[in-house]
């Protein structure tokens, strides 16, 4: 058991980054406007997950290499290398930017539910404290550098975000008969947008790079490969049980208008009394800063590899990558713009991203050359083949949405 328990860590990460506050405030708004029907389309999510996931692994353990590393290698060409690299950095860089704002106003949330008037005043200018706490304890996490000290402090989080949704939704009592209906498929035109965006909310692209990264600091040889592979499937479906539990959560709450996953506290007392917004604030606040330490994370990972930096975790030139992302996070989550905006637009956006990304592993998952014979089986090719077409069809359908409405 002893041995089992320290063969486990990296794809906590992967949750720690995906059960974040665009996480919970999507699957409250799945289960607060569609009730139980999404939670088919979670459980989607999560297969797509794990077996993308899967592959990430694999790639960073026989490799010994990030993802973003092993693509840039693939393409002798200097002028389609560094398109490649420009889209993987504008994708992954840009983006973890602007999303960590969010990741950082969602820890806010729960402490907010606490804190009263979190807010001081320097200069005329009125800044939230509660983003800067947030930051300085990811700074902190991030800036010792030592990769078993980051992987524990995140298991912990991981388990105290389980024990807060997992407990809402038992004490909510679900009618099971309505549960079980909820998964079976329905493609309704009203409930594209929020499929997307729990697709999108779970399956991260930048997960995919931070994955492939982080297993080759835990394991070194191609014998250790069915320990991450095990990691990967309890790690991430654990992640999806929390996810289906947020929407069980979510579906108890009737005729409430929910402008932020705070809200759930607020609905939740009639059931847990005094105790609700303690249960909902410490769960929100673990998603928000476990996703505002590893969305960095992974762009400090993803740049990194692009530009062929060496050294590792403690080195300058990544830590200036984590630095700029989370500083940006804390100065915009300080400005006071309302979060469940940019959470719910980063989500769907991340599910339009995800097939580009998506594509590029599955082929690289196809060359020998890399891989040798940890290539994928027929059996990988077609199951990853169909998730990359049905995240295709959804963001089609969702572009197309858009353009009509115009």
């Amino acid at each position: 058991m002893k041995k089992w328990f320290s063969n486990i860590g990296p794809a906590t990460l992967v949750t720690a980054a995906f059960i974040g506050p665009g996480t919970v405030t999507v699957c409250t708004l799945a289960g607060v406007k569609f009730g139980y029907t999404l939670l088919w389309a979670m459980l989607l999510s999560i297969i797509a997950c794990v077996v993308l996931q899967e592959m990430a692994a694999r790639l960073g353990v026989i490799t010994q290499n990030g993802l973003s590393a092993v693509l840039k290698s693939q393409f002798e060409n200097k002028f389609v290398r560094s398109i490649l690299i420009i889209i993987i950095i504008s994708a992954i860089f840009i983006g973890n930017a602007a999303y960590e704002a969010g990741n950082i106003s969602g820890g806010v949330l729960g402490l907010s539910t606490i804190f009263k008037d979190p807010t001081i005043t320097l200069g005329g200018l009125s800044f939230n404290y509660l983003s800067l706490i947030i930051g300085v304890i990811a700074f902190c996490l991030l800036y010792i550098g030592n990769y078993k000290v980051l992987e524990r402090s995140l298991i912990v989080l991981v388990l105290f975000m389980s024990l807060a949704f997992i407990i809402t939704a038992i004490v909510t009592k679900p009618d099971l008969s309505l549960i079980a209906k909820g998964f079976v498929p329905d493609f309704s035109s009203e409930k594209l947008i929020m499929i997307i965006g729990l697709v999108g909310t779970t399956v991260v692209p930048y997960n995919l790079f931070l994955h492939a990264s982080l297993v080759k600091e835990k394991w070194h040889s191609p014998k250790e490969l069915p320990f991450a592979q095990k990691d990967t499937v309890i790690a991430v479906v654990l992640g999806g049980i929390m996810s289906m539990a947020i929407i069980v959560s979510g579906a108890a709450i009737q005729n409430i208008e929910i402008n932020s996953a705070a809200d759930l506290a607020k609905s939740l007392e009639p059931v847990f009394g005094s105790a609700a917004k303690y249960v909902l604030s410490t769960g929100l606040f673990a998603a928000g800063i476990t996703s505002a330490i590893t969305a960095p994370l992974a762009a400090a990972y993803v740049v990194k590899g692009c530009l062929g930096w060496q050294g590792d975790m403690r080195s300058m030139k990544f830590r200036s990558v984590w630095m700029f992302i989370l500083f940006l996070g804390v100065v915009f989550s300080s400005l006071g713009i309302k979060s469940i905006t940019i959470i719910q637009f980063a989500q769907v956006a991340n599910g339009l991203l995800l097939p580009i990304i998506a594509g590029f592993l599955l082929w690289v998952m196809n060359r020998k050359k890399i891989l040798g014979i940890y290539t994928n089986s027929l059996f990988q090719n077609i199951v990853g083949f169909l998730i990359l077409l049905a995240m295709v069809f959804l963001g089609f359908r969702s572009i197309w949405k858009v353009i009509i409405n115009l």
